[in-house]
């Protein structure tokens, strides 16, 4: 039978981290979505209330169903926000409501590492989904180019995240600063949604 080692090198170190990554996000999202903010503003509500602030209105928001399945959506201009940040007045719900409408702002400026982002996304997806499934799939049938291939998308899926991570901390730099210049939430409140 035919083992790889770059496999158990390169992809399993690799989804552990992604799998550690999840579980931190969703733990601290859990933790902070049970502190309500001072201001009872909403996620949607803070989500408006910032784009109207920096003269967008040609996005709509929409709720979506799931749990951090937030997103925004560039090429129909949605900002998408899920089940618990929607209507939730919770510092968690304010960050990430927050922390998304900086993505909307980002292509409202036209923030060149945005638009690099948005073309690479699907073929991103494509290799973290089902990387790991072909080179397991190579594996378990021992056919060694289903497992090169298997890697390879997963490695570039993984190089994409790490090369788009520049736009994730500058969408968040502006949700901070946007929620502290307007008093949307301050002090410890702050603090919480930065985790977020």
């Amino acid at each position: 039978m035919y083992f790889d080692y770059y496999y158990l090198i390169l992809v399993v170190p690799t989804l552990i981290i992604s799998i550690i990554a999840q579980i931190m996000v969703k733990t601290t999202f859990s933790r902070y979505s049970k502190v309500l903010s001072a201001k009872n503003i909403t996620g949607a509500q803070t989500a408006e209330k910032l784009m109207a602030m920096n003269g967008i209105t040609d996005v709509s928001i929409e709720k979506v169903s799931g749990s951090l399945t937030d997103h925004y959506d560039p090429s129909s201009k949605v900002l998408r926000l899920s089940d618990p940040v929607y209507s939730n007045t919770s510092i968690a719900a304010i960050g990430v409501a927050a922390h998304e409408t900086g993505h909307a702002i980002q292509h409202a400026v036209k923030y060149g590492p945005l638009g690099l982002r948005s073309t690479l996304v699907p073929a991103a997806n494509i290799g973290s989904s089902l990387g790991p499934y072909i080179a397991l799939a190579g594996l378990i049938f021992n056919y060694p180019v289903l497992i090169n291939v298997g890697i390879i998308l997963f490695g570039a899926a993984v190089i994409f995240y790490l090369i788009t991570l520049p736009v994730e901390f500058n969408a968040s730099n502006r949700a901070i600063a946007m929620l502290r210049e307007n008093n949307i939430l301050s002090g410890e409140e702050l603090t919480g949604a930065k985790k977020c």
